[in-house]
Protein backbone atom coordinates (compact mmCIF):
# COMPACT_ATOMS: atom_id res chain seq x y z
CA UNK A 1 0.00 0.00 0.00
CA UNK A 2 1.42 3.40 -0.94
CA UNK A 3 2.18 6.16 1.55
CA UNK A 4 -0.66 8.13 -0.06
CA UNK A 5 -3.01 5.26 0.72
CA UNK A 6 -1.79 5.17 4.29
CA UNK A 7 -2.29 8.90 4.71
CA UNK A 8 -5.78 8.72 3.29
CA UNK A 9 -6.69 5.88 5.62
CA UNK A 10 -5.28 7.60 8.67
CA UNK A 11 -7.02 10.84 7.80
CA UNK A 12 -10.32 8.99 7.79
CA UNK A 13 -9.51 7.04 10.94
CA UNK A 14 -9.40 3.75 9.06
CA UNK A 15 -7.46 0.50 9.18
CA UNK A 16 -5.37 -0.69 6.22
CA UNK A 17 -4.31 -4.21 5.54
CA UNK A 18 -0.74 -4.51 4.03
CA UNK A 19 0.38 -6.61 3.32
CA UNK A 20 -8.61 -33.47 -9.88
CA UNK A 21 -11.56 -32.55 -7.75
CA UNK A 22 -11.17 -35.44 -5.33
CA UNK A 23 -9.86 -34.16 -2.00
CA UNK A 24 -7.76 -35.97 0.53
CA UNK A 25 -10.25 -36.95 3.22
CA UNK A 26 -7.61 -37.31 5.90
CA UNK A 27 -8.00 -34.46 8.32
CA UNK A 28 -11.54 -33.56 7.24
CA UNK A 29 -13.34 -36.01 9.52
CA UNK A 30 -13.67 -36.38 13.24
CA UNK A 31 -10.11 -37.41 13.97
CA UNK A 32 -8.67 -33.91 14.23
CA UNK A 33 -11.62 -32.26 15.93
CA UNK A 34 -10.59 -31.65 19.50
CA UNK A 35 -12.78 -31.03 22.49
CA UNK A 36 -12.72 -27.53 23.82
CA UNK A 37 -10.38 -26.89 26.76
CA UNK A 38 -11.79 -26.24 30.22
CA UNK A 39 -12.96 -22.71 30.89
CA UNK A 40 -10.32 -20.45 32.34
CA UNK A 41 -10.47 -18.77 35.74
CA UNK A 42 -13.51 -16.58 36.23
CA UNK A 43 -15.40 -18.11 33.29
CA UNK A 44 -18.80 -19.66 33.69
CA UNK A 45 -18.70 -23.45 33.50
CA UNK A 46 -21.27 -23.55 30.70
CA UNK A 47 -19.21 -21.39 28.35
CA UNK A 48 -17.59 -24.20 26.41
CA UNK A 49 -19.36 -27.31 25.30
CA UNK A 50 -17.28 -30.17 24.01
CA UNK A 51 -16.66 -30.33 20.28
CA UNK A 52 -19.73 -31.34 18.34
CA UNK A 53 -19.77 -34.80 16.77
CA UNK A 54 -18.90 -34.46 13.11
CA UNK A 55 -20.34 -36.17 10.07
CA UNK A 56 -18.10 -37.71 7.46
CA UNK A 57 -16.96 -35.06 4.97
CA UNK A 58 -19.17 -34.38 1.96
CA UNK A 59 -17.10 -32.66 -0.71
CA UNK A 60 -18.48 -29.51 -2.28
CA UNK A 61 -17.73 -28.53 -5.88
CA UNK A 62 -14.12 -29.33 -6.77
CA UNK A 63 -13.37 -30.43 -3.20
CA UNK A 64 -11.88 -27.13 -2.07
CA UNK A 65 -14.49 -27.10 0.70
CA UNK A 66 -16.48 -29.83 2.39
CA UNK A 67 -19.48 -30.15 4.65
CA UNK A 68 -18.33 -31.83 7.87
CA UNK A 69 -21.33 -31.22 10.08
CA UNK A 70 -21.88 -28.73 12.86
CA UNK A 71 -18.89 -26.55 13.69
CA UNK A 72 -17.04 -27.96 16.70
CA UNK A 73 -15.84 -26.13 19.78
CA UNK A 74 -18.75 -23.72 20.11
CA UNK A 75 -20.01 -22.10 23.33
CA UNK A 76 -23.15 -23.36 25.00
CA UNK A 77 -26.35 -22.25 23.27
CA UNK A 78 -27.14 -18.64 24.18
CA UNK A 79 -29.95 -17.98 26.63
CA UNK A 80 -32.00 -14.97 27.57
CA UNK A 81 -30.85 -12.81 30.44
CA UNK A 82 -32.84 -13.47 33.56
CA UNK A 83 -34.82 -10.50 34.96
CA UNK A 84 -32.35 -8.17 36.64
CA UNK A 85 -29.29 -10.16 35.48
CA UNK A 86 -26.14 -8.23 34.61
CA UNK A 87 -25.12 -8.88 30.99
CA UNK A 88 -21.76 -10.49 30.21
CA UNK A 89 -18.88 -8.36 28.98
CA UNK A 90 -18.34 -9.40 25.36
CA UNK A 91 -14.99 -8.74 23.68
CA UNK A 92 -14.51 -9.56 20.00
CA UNK A 93 -11.00 -9.72 18.54
CA UNK A 94 -11.06 -9.70 14.74
CA UNK A 95 -8.43 -9.88 12.01
CA UNK A 96 -8.58 -8.12 8.63
CA UNK A 97 -7.16 -10.02 5.67
CA UNK A 98 -6.35 -13.08 7.80
CA UNK A 99 -3.50 -14.39 5.67
CA UNK A 100 -0.32 -16.04 6.93
CA UNK A 101 2.76 -14.53 5.30
CA UNK A 102 5.41 -16.53 7.14
CA UNK A 103 5.71 -14.31 10.20
CA UNK A 104 3.95 -16.84 12.44
CA UNK A 105 1.25 -14.46 13.63
CA UNK A 106 -1.76 -16.52 12.56
CA UNK A 107 -0.66 -19.63 14.52
CA UNK A 108 0.50 -17.42 17.40
CA UNK A 109 -2.99 -16.09 17.97
CA UNK A 110 -4.71 -19.41 17.34
CA UNK A 111 -2.54 -20.81 20.13
CA UNK A 112 -3.28 -17.85 22.40
CA UNK A 113 -7.01 -18.21 21.80
CA UNK A 114 -6.90 -21.92 22.64
CA UNK A 115 -5.02 -21.23 25.87
CA UNK A 116 -7.62 -18.71 27.04
CA UNK A 117 -10.83 -20.29 25.79
CA UNK A 118 -11.30 -17.45 23.31
CA UNK A 119 -12.96 -17.28 19.92
CA UNK A 120 -12.25 -14.70 17.24
CA UNK A 121 -13.37 -13.64 13.77
CA UNK A 122 -10.98 -13.94 10.82
CA UNK A 123 -12.03 -11.77 7.87
CA UNK A 124 -10.40 -13.68 5.02
CA UNK A 125 -9.39 -11.82 1.86
CA UNK A 126 -10.44 -14.03 -1.06
CA UNK A 127 -7.29 -13.15 -3.03
CA UNK A 128 -5.19 -14.80 -0.33
CA UNK A 129 -6.32 -18.17 -1.72
CA UNK A 130 -5.72 -17.20 -5.37
CA UNK A 131 -2.23 -17.75 -6.81
CA UNK A 132 -0.75 -14.68 -8.44
CA UNK A 133 -0.35 -16.68 -11.64
CA UNK A 134 -4.16 -16.74 -11.82
CA UNK A 135 -4.70 -13.11 -10.88
CA UNK A 136 -6.56 -12.30 -14.09
CA UNK A 137 -9.44 -14.41 -12.80
CA UNK A 138 -10.16 -11.42 -10.55
CA UNK A 139 -12.29 -8.70 -12.14
CA UNK A 140 -12.51 -5.94 -9.51
CA UNK A 141 -15.26 -3.35 -9.96
CA UNK A 142 -13.98 -0.05 -11.40
CA UNK A 143 -10.40 -1.36 -11.52
CA UNK A 144 -8.26 -3.16 -14.12
CA UNK A 145 -8.59 -6.93 -14.43
CA UNK A 146 -6.14 -8.72 -12.15
CA UNK A 147 -5.25 -5.63 -10.13
CA UNK A 148 -5.16 -5.38 -6.35
CA UNK A 149 -4.15 -2.78 -3.79
CA UNK A 150 -2.76 -5.55 -1.57
CA UNK A 151 -0.14 -8.06 -2.62
CA UNK A 152 -1.02 -11.54 -3.80
CA UNK A 153 0.53 -14.19 -1.55
CA UNK A 154 3.31 -16.52 -2.61
CA UNK A 155 2.27 -20.13 -3.20
CA UNK A 156 3.86 -21.18 0.09
CA UNK A 157 1.92 -18.51 1.95
CA UNK A 158 -1.33 -19.52 0.26
CA UNK A 159 -0.70 -23.03 1.58
CA UNK A 160 -0.11 -21.69 5.09
CA UNK A 161 -3.25 -19.57 4.90
CA UNK A 162 -5.25 -22.65 3.92
CA UNK A 163 -3.74 -24.58 6.81
CA UNK A 164 -4.54 -21.98 9.45
CA UNK A 165 -7.95 -21.06 8.07
CA UNK A 166 -8.85 -24.70 8.35
CA UNK A 167 -7.49 -24.90 11.90
CA UNK A 168 -9.31 -21.71 12.87
CA UNK A 169 -12.70 -23.12 11.89
CA UNK A 170 -12.07 -26.43 13.63
CA UNK A 171 -11.05 -24.53 16.77
CA UNK A 172 -14.44 -22.79 16.72
CA UNK A 173 -13.50 -19.42 15.21
CA UNK A 174 -15.48 -17.60 12.53
CA UNK A 175 -14.35 -17.15 8.93
CA UNK A 176 -15.85 -13.93 7.56
CA UNK A 177 -14.73 -11.90 4.55
CA UNK A 178 -12.56 -8.86 3.92
CA UNK A 179 -13.50 -9.12 0.22
CA UNK A 180 -10.61 -9.08 -2.29
CA UNK A 181 -8.52 -6.24 -3.66
CA UNK A 182 -8.73 -3.72 -0.80
CA UNK A 183 -9.28 -0.65 -2.97
CA UNK A 184 -9.48 2.49 -0.82
CA UNK A 185 -8.40 5.39 -3.06
CA UNK A 186 -9.51 7.14 -6.22
CA UNK A 187 -12.43 6.39 -8.53
CA UNK A 188 -11.99 2.65 -8.05
CA UNK A 189 -12.41 2.84 -4.28
CA UNK A 190 -14.97 0.58 -2.64
CA UNK A 191 -16.52 3.80 -1.34
CA UNK A 192 -18.05 4.27 -4.82
CA UNK A 193 -19.22 0.72 -5.52
CA UNK A 194 -22.89 0.07 -6.22
CA UNK A 195 -24.88 -2.76 -4.59
CA UNK A 196 -24.48 -4.75 -7.83
CA UNK A 197 -20.71 -4.25 -7.78
CA UNK A 198 -20.57 -5.38 -4.17
CA UNK A 199 -22.43 -8.52 -5.19
CA UNK A 200 -19.81 -9.19 -7.87
CA UNK A 201 -17.00 -8.68 -5.36
CA UNK A 202 -18.66 -11.01 -2.85
CA UNK A 203 -19.31 -13.74 -5.38
CA UNK A 204 -15.69 -13.57 -6.50
CA UNK A 205 -14.42 -13.70 -2.90
CA UNK A 206 -16.52 -16.79 -2.25
CA UNK A 207 -15.47 -18.38 -5.54
CA UNK A 208 -11.76 -18.01 -4.75
CA UNK A 209 -12.35 -19.81 -1.44
CA UNK A 210 -14.52 -22.51 -3.03
CA UNK A 211 -12.20 -23.21 -5.99
CA UNK A 212 -8.69 -22.87 -4.60
CA UNK A 213 -8.03 -26.50 -5.56
CA UNK A 214 -8.82 -25.88 -9.23
CA UNK A 215 -6.88 -22.61 -9.28
CA UNK A 216 -3.78 -24.05 -7.60
CA UNK A 217 -3.81 -27.64 -8.84
CA UNK A 218 -2.99 -28.82 -5.30
CA UNK A 219 -4.82 -32.09 -4.85
CA UNK A 220 -2.85 -33.40 -1.89
CA UNK A 221 -4.10 -30.75 0.56
CA UNK A 222 -7.20 -31.34 2.70
CA UNK A 223 -10.40 -29.46 2.00
CA UNK A 224 -11.51 -26.52 4.04
CA UNK A 225 -14.00 -28.20 6.41
CA UNK A 226 -16.97 -25.86 5.91
CA UNK A 227 -19.56 -24.82 3.35
CA UNK A 228 -18.57 -21.19 2.76
CA UNK A 229 -21.96 -20.22 1.37
CA UNK A 230 -23.43 -21.08 4.77
CA UNK A 231 -20.45 -20.12 6.92
CA UNK A 232 -20.21 -16.57 5.59
CA UNK A 233 -22.57 -14.26 7.49
CA UNK A 234 -20.57 -11.06 8.01
CA UNK A 235 -17.80 -8.79 6.80
CA UNK A 236 -15.57 -5.80 7.26
CA UNK A 237 -14.99 -3.62 4.21
CA UNK A 238 -11.55 -2.33 3.17
CA UNK A 239 -10.71 0.88 5.06
CA UNK A 240 -14.24 0.78 6.55
CA UNK A 241 -15.62 2.31 3.35
CA UNK A 242 -18.73 1.60 1.28
CA UNK A 243 -21.02 0.12 3.92
CA UNK A 244 -24.13 1.99 2.75
CA UNK A 245 -24.24 0.25 -0.64
CA UNK A 246 -22.95 -3.05 0.71
CA UNK A 247 -25.80 -3.55 3.17
CA UNK A 248 -28.66 -4.06 0.66
CA UNK A 249 -26.65 -6.82 -1.01
CA UNK A 250 -25.58 -8.33 2.31
CA UNK A 251 -29.21 -8.41 3.43
CA UNK A 252 -30.27 -10.16 0.21
CA UNK A 253 -27.55 -12.75 0.78
CA UNK A 254 -28.86 -13.47 4.27
CA UNK A 255 -25.89 -12.06 6.16
CA UNK A 256 -26.45 -11.26 9.79
CA UNK A 257 -24.03 -8.44 10.59
CA UNK A 258 -21.48 -6.01 9.22
CA UNK A 259 -18.43 -4.67 11.09
CA UNK A 260 -17.52 -1.83 8.72
CA UNK A 261 -18.82 1.26 10.49
CA UNK A 262 -16.05 3.76 11.34
CA UNK A 263 -16.06 5.84 14.47
CA UNK A 264 -18.54 3.91 16.58
CA UNK A 265 -18.89 4.45 20.31
CA UNK A 266 -18.98 2.01 23.19
CA UNK A 267 -22.72 1.44 23.32
CA UNK A 268 -24.87 -1.60 22.67
CA UNK A 269 -25.43 -2.10 18.92
CA UNK A 270 -28.55 -1.76 16.82
CA UNK A 271 -29.48 -2.98 13.36
CA UNK A 272 -28.90 -1.09 10.12
CA UNK A 273 -30.92 -2.20 7.07
CA UNK A 274 -31.71 -5.45 8.84
CA UNK A 275 -28.14 -6.37 9.84
CA UNK A 276 -26.46 -5.92 13.19
CA UNK A 277 -24.12 -2.92 12.90
CA UNK A 278 -20.92 -3.73 14.83
CA UNK A 279 -18.51 -0.79 14.46
CA UNK A 280 -14.96 -0.26 15.55
CA UNK A 281 -15.17 2.10 18.49
CA UNK A 282 -13.55 5.15 19.97
CA UNK A 283 -11.60 4.18 23.11
CA UNK A 284 -9.50 6.25 25.53
CA UNK A 285 -5.99 7.04 24.30
CA UNK A 286 -3.65 7.55 27.27
CA UNK A 287 -1.89 10.90 27.22
CA UNK A 288 -4.47 12.51 24.90
CA UNK A 289 -7.87 14.13 25.22
CA UNK A 290 -9.18 12.54 22.03
CA UNK A 291 -10.13 8.91 21.58
CA UNK A 292 -8.61 6.50 19.08
CA UNK A 293 -10.38 3.93 16.94
CA UNK A 294 -10.06 0.41 18.36
CA UNK A 295 -7.75 -0.95 15.65
CA UNK A 296 -3.99 -1.49 15.58
CA UNK A 297 -3.37 0.66 12.48
CA UNK A 298 -5.22 3.64 13.94
CA UNK A 299 -3.11 3.56 17.08
CA UNK A 300 -0.03 3.33 14.85
CA UNK A 301 -1.20 6.32 12.77
CA UNK A 302 -1.38 8.46 15.90
CA UNK A 303 1.94 7.25 17.29
CA UNK A 304 4.24 7.14 14.29
CA UNK A 305 2.37 9.26 11.71
CA UNK A 306 1.67 6.17 9.57
CA UNK A 307 5.24 4.91 9.57
CA UNK A 308 5.38 1.15 10.10
CA UNK A 309 9.14 1.26 10.81
CA UNK A 310 9.62 4.18 13.14
CA UNK A 311 12.78 4.46 15.29
CA UNK A 312 12.84 1.51 17.68
CA UNK A 313 13.54 3.59 20.80
CA UNK A 314 9.83 4.51 20.71
CA UNK A 315 8.60 0.94 20.82
CA UNK A 316 8.45 0.25 24.58
CA UNK A 317 6.40 3.38 25.32
CA UNK A 318 4.12 2.87 22.33
CA UNK A 319 3.55 -0.78 23.21
CA UNK A 320 2.52 0.25 26.71
CA UNK A 321 0.28 3.03 25.40
CA UNK A 322 -1.49 0.68 22.96
CA UNK A 323 -2.06 -1.92 25.68
CA UNK A 324 -3.39 0.69 28.11
CA UNK A 325 -5.71 2.05 25.42
CA UNK A 326 -7.34 -1.34 24.82
CA UNK A 327 -7.56 -2.01 28.56
CA UNK A 328 -9.08 1.43 29.21
CA UNK A 329 -11.78 0.75 26.63
CA UNK A 330 -12.45 -2.61 28.21
CA UNK A 331 -12.57 -1.30 31.77
CA UNK A 332 -14.88 1.58 30.89
CA UNK A 333 -17.46 -0.81 29.47
CA UNK A 334 -16.92 -3.51 32.09
CA UNK A 335 -17.53 -1.11 34.98
CA UNK A 336 -20.49 0.71 33.42
CA UNK A 337 -22.84 -0.16 30.54
CA UNK A 338 -21.22 -3.50 29.62
CA UNK A 339 -21.25 -2.53 25.93
CA UNK A 340 -19.30 -5.02 23.79
CA UNK A 341 -15.75 -4.09 22.87
CA UNK A 342 -14.63 -4.65 19.27
CA UNK A 343 -10.87 -4.73 18.56
CA UNK A 344 -9.60 -4.90 14.96
CA UNK A 345 -6.16 -6.18 13.97
CA UNK A 346 -3.86 -7.19 11.13
CA UNK A 347 -1.27 -9.97 11.04
CA UNK A 348 1.52 -7.40 10.66
CA UNK A 349 4.79 -6.69 12.49
CA UNK A 350 4.43 -2.93 12.29
CA UNK A 351 6.89 -1.00 14.47
CA UNK A 352 8.61 -4.14 15.67
CA UNK A 353 5.39 -6.07 16.32
CA UNK A 354 4.37 -3.93 19.29
CA UNK A 355 0.67 -3.93 18.34
CA UNK A 356 0.58 -7.72 18.30
CA UNK A 357 2.17 -7.69 21.75
CA UNK A 358 -0.44 -5.19 22.94
CA UNK A 359 -3.30 -7.36 21.71
CA UNK A 360 -1.82 -10.44 23.36
CA UNK A 361 -1.31 -8.68 26.70
CA UNK A 362 -4.83 -7.25 26.56
CA UNK A 363 -6.41 -10.62 25.90
CA UNK A 364 -4.42 -12.29 28.67
CA UNK A 365 -5.46 -9.69 31.22
CA UNK A 366 -9.16 -9.51 30.43
CA UNK A 367 -9.62 -13.28 29.98
CA UNK A 368 -9.19 -13.77 33.72
CA UNK A 369 -12.02 -11.44 34.72
CA UNK A 370 -15.47 -12.55 35.79
CA UNK A 371 -18.30 -12.54 33.22
CA UNK A 372 -15.99 -11.91 30.25
CA UNK A 373 -16.91 -13.66 26.99
CA UNK A 374 -14.26 -13.72 24.27
CA UNK A 375 -16.34 -14.61 21.23
CA UNK A 376 -16.58 -14.22 17.47
CA UNK A 377 -18.96 -11.76 15.85
CA UNK A 378 -21.18 -14.65 14.77
CA UNK A 379 -21.37 -15.97 18.34
CA UNK A 380 -22.13 -12.48 19.61
CA UNK A 381 -25.06 -11.95 17.24
CA UNK A 382 -26.34 -15.40 18.24
CA UNK A 383 -26.54 -14.02 21.78
CA UNK A 384 -28.16 -10.77 20.65
CA UNK A 385 -30.81 -12.63 18.67
CA UNK A 386 -31.66 -14.75 21.71
CA UNK A 387 -32.46 -11.73 23.90
CA UNK A 388 -35.77 -10.05 24.65
CA UNK A 389 -36.01 -6.98 22.34
CA UNK A 390 -37.21 -4.88 25.29
CA UNK A 391 -34.05 -5.78 27.24
CA UNK A 392 -31.83 -4.89 24.28
CA UNK A 393 -33.63 -1.55 23.97
CA UNK A 394 -32.83 -0.77 27.60
CA UNK A 395 -29.21 -1.75 27.09
CA UNK A 396 -28.99 0.53 24.03
CA UNK A 397 -30.34 3.44 26.06
CA UNK A 398 -27.22 3.46 28.25
CA UNK A 399 -24.66 6.03 27.13
CA UNK A 400 -20.88 5.56 26.94
CA UNK A 401 -19.60 5.06 30.47
CA UNK A 402 -23.09 5.18 32.01
CA UNK A 403 -23.98 2.80 34.81
CA UNK A 404 -27.53 1.47 34.88
CA UNK A 405 -29.65 3.69 37.15
CA UNK A 406 -30.38 1.80 40.34
CA UNK A 407 -28.04 -1.05 39.39
CA UNK A 408 -28.57 -3.96 37.04
CA UNK A 409 -31.03 -5.81 39.25
CA UNK A 410 -33.41 -2.86 39.15
CA UNK A 411 -32.67 -1.63 35.64
CA UNK A 412 -33.30 -4.91 33.83
CA UNK A 413 -36.19 -6.09 35.99
CA UNK A 414 -39.58 -5.95 34.24
CA UNK A 415 -41.87 -3.20 35.41
CA UNK A 416 -44.55 -4.39 37.82
CA UNK A 417 -47.91 -4.92 36.19
CA UNK A 418 -50.52 -2.33 37.05
CA UNK A 419 -53.21 -3.49 39.43
CA UNK A 420 -56.70 -4.09 38.07
CA UNK A 421 -59.08 -1.15 37.92
CA UNK A 422 -61.08 -0.47 41.08
CA UNK A 423 -64.68 -1.76 41.14
CA UNK A 424 -67.39 0.59 39.99
CA UNK A 425 -69.06 2.71 42.60
CA UNK A 426 -72.65 1.83 43.41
Amino acid sequence: MSDISRRSAARLGLGVSLGAAAATLAGCGTGEHRSRPPAGPGHRPDRGAAGAKQALPRLIGDGSTAYTGMQPNQPAAPRKLEPGEQPPQFVIFSWDGAGEVGNGLYPRFLKLAKEHDAHMTFFLSGLYLLPESKKRLYRPPNNPVGSSAIDFLTDDHVKLTLKYTRQAWLDGHEVGTHFNGHFCDGSGSVAHWTPAQWRSEIEQAKTFVKTWRTNTGWHDHPSLPFDYDKELVGSRTPCLLGQKNLLPTARELGWRYDASSPGGVQRWPRKNQGLWDLPLQGIPFPGHRFEVLSMDYNILANQSKNSTRAPSYNYPAWRTQATKSYLAGFQRAYDTNRAPLFIGNHFEEWNGGIYMDAVEQTLKQIAQKKDVRLVSFKQFVDWLDAQDPAVLAKLRSLQVGQRPPGGWSAYLRPAAKAKGAAGKRA
